[in-house]
């Protein structure tokens, strides 16, 4: 049986969660990946629309460089911009700081839920996010012989 079909408003939404968490996670190449994957399917099945270029407010190694704005159901976003997009679409100039997307309520579980459903994507699969027991020096916690705070060898 199928799944009734997700608004261009609710996959907005989550897209808008995934994010604003992308923004500050220690590790947000998976919630990037999440968020580029549904915004070219949502091009593809012309769900989302190109509206045009702006400058980026984070130059790369010094160098101005340009995104590409996106709008689904009423939000707007910012992917990396391709060559042929220079050549189709208006630049826009600087990112308007006023205009800021509406607050869902919404958590990140469901919000990634929602996308991994739209993308047809298994939550196993999909689950490859930050895992701090892949990062060494985190926290000592569970560790055995810690020497005191005190005691410990200077980095």
């Amino acid at each position: 049986m199928r799944e009734k079909q997700l608004s261009n408003r609710e996959l907005a939404e989550s897209l808008f969660i995934v994010n604003r968490h992308a923004k500050t996670a220690p590790e947000p190449k998976h919630l990037y990946e999440i968020k580029k994957s549904t915004i070219t399917k949502l091009l593809k099945e012309r769900r989302a629309k190109k509206i045009g270029l702006h400058f980026s407010d984070h130059p790369k190694l010094s160098k101005q460089h340009s995104t590409l704005l996106i709008e689904v159901g009423g939000y707007y976003f910012h992917i990396p911009a391709e060559k042929k997009d220079f050549n189709q679409l208006k630049h826009l100039g600087k990112v308007d700081q006023s205009y800021r997307n509406p607050k869902p309520k919404l958590s990140l579980s469901r919000a990634k839920r929602t996308l991994y459903n739209y993308l047809g994507w298994d939550r196993d699969k999909a689950s490859t996010s930050y895992s701090p027991s892949t990062h060494s020096n985190l926290s000592m916690l569970g560790q055995q012989h810690i020497a005191p705070w005190n005691q410990r060898p200077k980095r």
